[in-house]
């Protein structure tokens, strides 16, 4: 087994008998981790339970001379998200590392969409981020020590047709994402997303000719990286696949302002190509300040 940092760490994986989540748990074992592998062992929609995925791949783990736990609660409770986490605590004292990647398909367009395909989706992946790190952030402030991913998509930051319950999920994620990074960073625990390509079950029907070349073990890389000790990046989002890295960021046109701070609707028209203007920008940085200081630096300067 290889050691790069992960000697002693122990990390949660939710959703990882298979796809994304399964590599992420091989590559983390195999860098040292104590891994527990944690996935419902259902369909694709989240229906069925079944022990089989998790335990395969915990058993795939062992055989490489890695250490490993298979656990079948949901994520999609608080009671659930315990005690996936309670599972890590039983089996290896502690926990280091939460890579929030379960998650479930109910596609409809938004005309046709109800309840029943925004409630599941909601829950397991935005609530069920809430419900797993809860639980481990409370021991990661005690230890002074954490390191959180969250699975968010471009379904989310840029939208897809039909996934208006999956979209705003994971744009929730990078809201999560950000606040954790801000209330993290005094207790060392950093909090990253990642928005993947790769090829699993929810995504094969969609991705076309991309399917052979967007392998899921090509991710697990950059999520080793963002849950290693080294690794000093929190707030941020990457777009992953294919070979490929790129941050993603959420920018600001320098826009257009009035010194007095009154707007009227003629002002909104007039000036409307200014404000659109993406020539020039900046990243604001977490919290409300860099969108302040804007404001602040907009109003002195006469429009």
């Amino acid at each position: 087994m290889a050691s790069s940092g992960f000697d002693g760490r122990v990390a949660v994986v939710t959703g990882s008998g298979g796809g994304l989540g399964r590599e992420h748990a091989l590559l983390l074992a195999s860098l040292g981790a104590c891994v527990v592998v944690n996935d419902l062992g259902g369909d694709v929609h989240g229906e069925g339970t079944s022990i089989g995925p998790a335990a395969e791949v915990v058993d795939e783990i062992r055989r490489r001379g890695g250490e490993a736990v298979a656990d079948t609660h949901s994520v999609a409770t608080e009671a659930g998200g315990k005690a996936i986490i309670d599972t890590a605590i039983e089996a290896f004292g502690r926990v280091d590392i939460v890579v929030n990647n379960a998650g479930i398909l109910r596609d409809k367009s938004f005309q046709n969409m109800s309840a029943e395909f925004v409630d599941p989706v909601l829950d397991v992946h935005l609530k069920g981020a809430f419900f797993v790190t809860r639980p481990a952030w409370v021991l990661m402030r005690e230890q002074g020590y954490g390191r959180v991913v969250n699975t968010s998509s471009s379904a989310g930051i840029f939208g897809n047709f039909g996934q208006a319950n999956y979209g705003a999920a994971k744009m929730g994620l990078v809201g999560l994402t950000h606040v954790l990074a801000l209330e993290g960073a005094r207790h060392n625990i950093h909090v990253n997303a990642i928005a993947p390509v790769a090829r699993t079950r929810m995504t094969e029907e969609v991705l076309g000719p991309l399917v052979e070349i967007v392998d899921p073990r090509f991710v697990s890389p950059l999520v080793a990286w963002l849950c290693h000790e080294d690794c000093v990046t929190t707030g941020h989002i990457y777009t992953v696949g294919g070979g490929r890295i790129a941050r993603l960021f959420i920018g600001m046109t320098s826009g257009w302002a009035r010194s007095d701070g009154v707007l009227d609707i003629d002002d909104v028209r007039d000036h409307f190509d200014e404000i659109e203007d993406p020539t020039t920008y900046s990243i604001p940085g977490l919290g409300l300040t860099d969108d302040l200081t804007a404001l602040r630096d907009a109003l002195s300067s006469p429009a």
